[in-house]
């Protein structure tokens, strides 16, 4: 309760300055509108039904792409740490496609895809994958090794000890990598709206990218807003409580 207090006390004071700064003529109002515009957009964008088109859109989108990068990702990071070729083969590469930018495969999807939905979802999935690849790998190779031999003493090998003993003492490892592939495949997914229009589905990234082309500032200030509150209420939500509850499972939580 007192976090909760202390974060609402937090924002309350920012609104404050920035609607003190926007008053003060500290910048030029094209640049930066004031809080009010801000609101009343959103809650036109609201009554319309554009937010919640917009935003059920992406998620779709979203989900779709970052459960494909999931599938794949997982059996993949998994063969990256049971073999060494697989490591010096799969995850060098994972290593070197996860430093790419996200944007740099929107030109690559849109000449193989064009257009379309698949090249969206080509984006994400690609955003995601290989940070979970890295993340699965490392989570497999920090398992200490005196679980493996415990297990071992008991009797337990090969695929028993891989699905009973390694990879739930993985697991937080996993749930981190796929937290930091949620980041990533919101990264992507956004480039992805951006650049590649289709007339049938506007989500976010193309209302965020329409208030650039039409100088709408507070419509590109309104929409990065409702990109952060989703990302931080499916953190919340989701994957901390997961991470609380697998860290102290496992006894490796701090507190």
């Amino acid at each position: 309760m007192k976090r909760f207090i202390l974060a609402a006390l937090f924002f309350g004071l920012m609104l404050l300055a920035w609607e003190w700064a926007y008053r003060a003529k500290l910048w030029s109002p094209v640049l930066l509108p004031a809080p009010g515009q801000v609101a009343v957009y959103l809650k036109e964008a609201a009554a319309d039904g554009t937010l919640a088109h917009a935003t059920i859109i992406t998620m779709r989108r979203l989900l779709v792409g970052y459960l494909v990068g999931l599938i794949g990702g997982l059996p993949l990071g998994l063969l990256t740490a049971r073999w060494n070729v697989a490591r010096d083969t799969i995850g060098t590469m994972a290593l070197g496609l996860q430093t790419l930018p996200s944007v740099c495969w929107v030109p690559l999807a849109l000449l193989w895809f064009g257009q379309s939905e698949a090249a969206m979802l080509f984006v994400v999935v690609m955003g995601t994958l290989w940070s979970v690849v890295i993340a699965t790998e490392t989570g497999v190779r920090n398992v200490p090794p005196i679980y493996r031999r415990a297990a071992m003493t008991m009797g337990s090998k090969g695929l028993h000890m891989w699905l009973k003993v390694v990879l739930p003492a993985s697991l937080p490892f996993i749930v981190s990598g796929m937290k930091q592939g949620w980041a990533f495949a919101w990264r992507s997914l956004m480039a992805a709206e951006i650049f590649v229009t289709i007339l049938t589905g506007f989500g976010l990234g193309q209302l965020l990218h329409y208030g650039r082309e039409l100088s709408a500032m507070e419509q590109v200030i309104g929409i990065m807003l409702i990109i952060v509150v989703i990302g931080l209420l499916v953190d919340k939500i989701f994957f901390s409580p997961v991470e609380t509850f697998l860290h102290r499972r496992w006894g490796t939580s701090n507190a």
